[in-house]
């Protein structure tokens, strides 16, 4: 931490979309930068000058950095999606030991748009109202259905009482059956370079409602980190989101 109390950020991921805006956005602010590595660069040598690193790297990079992380007791924010089982337990496994700020999307307004999603599925019920996600991206985007697809998706199961894996329903090709009951269907568009597009909407018999987010400028991302990444100083260990850092939590 620097003499006027302000936290020192490092950067994972320096090097990609995202990770360039971090820098511009950690300099426009006048705060403490402490360098960056790229996917492979050594973060343990950047964690040693850091007090939180923003990490937007690649899922295969998780586990390993979580246990860099904790072991040199420097806060995360981990906007990196489609992790495995095993590199999600590596986090919360971290989390007992730093801050962690995990989020599938850093803007304010998904982080509403799942709040939202909640209020939506507990009052409209899943034998009546089918729940369905389209997501658009550009396409060097690797992972499908998106991170904060998901995320959507979780929310409504959560408010609907369901387990999510269960009624997850992705990827229909062929003769593949009438809707199941309660079912959540994903659906993913690639092209150009669409930042991201969501859709969320619930249909029966009678009506339809929807809600959607846009993303015009990934720096939506950047500011949202770096954000998070102020919040977490100071912060006793545990595994956070973006609702606690906007106060919806």
């Amino acid at each position: 931490m620097t003499m006027d109390g302000l936290p020192r950020i490092g950067v994972a991921g320096l090097s990609g979309r995202v990770g360039r805006l971090l820098r511009e956005e950690i300099e426009t602010a006048a705060l403490p930068f402490a360098g960056g590595v790229g996917r492979d660069g050594d973060l343990a040598e950047l964690a040693s000058r850091s007090d939180v690193v923003i990490d937007f790297t690649h899922a295969d990079t998780a586990t390993r950095h979580a246990a860099i992380l904790a072991e040199a007791d420097v806060n995360w924010v981990l906007g990196t999606t489609g992790l495995s089982t095993e590199a999600q337990q590596a986090v919360e496994h971290a989390a007992v030991r730093i801050s962690i700020v995990q989020a599938s999307n850093f803007s304010p307004g998904v982080v509403l748009m799942t709040a939202l999603a909640r209020r939506m599925a507990a009052a409209l019920p899943a034998d009546a109202y089918d729940a369905e996600i389209l997501e658009t991206h550009h396409r060097q985007k690797v992972d499908a259905p998106s991170g904060t697809a998901l995320s959507l998706g979780r929310a409504v199961a959560e408010a609907r009482g369901q387990r999510f894996d269960a009624v997850r329903d992705s990827g229909r090709d062929g003769h593949a059956g009438g809707r199941r009951p309660g079912a959540i269907g994903f659906a993913a568009l690639r092209g150009g370079q669409i930042v991201g597009e969501h859709t969320l909407s619930f249909t029966s018999d009678a009506e339809q409602l929807s809600i959607e987010h846009r993303a015009f400028d990934r720096r939506v991302f950047a500011t949202g980190a770096l954000r998070a990444a102020l919040w977490s100083h100071g912060r006793q260990p545990g595994l956070f989101g973006m609702e606690h850092v906007l106060g919806l939590a």
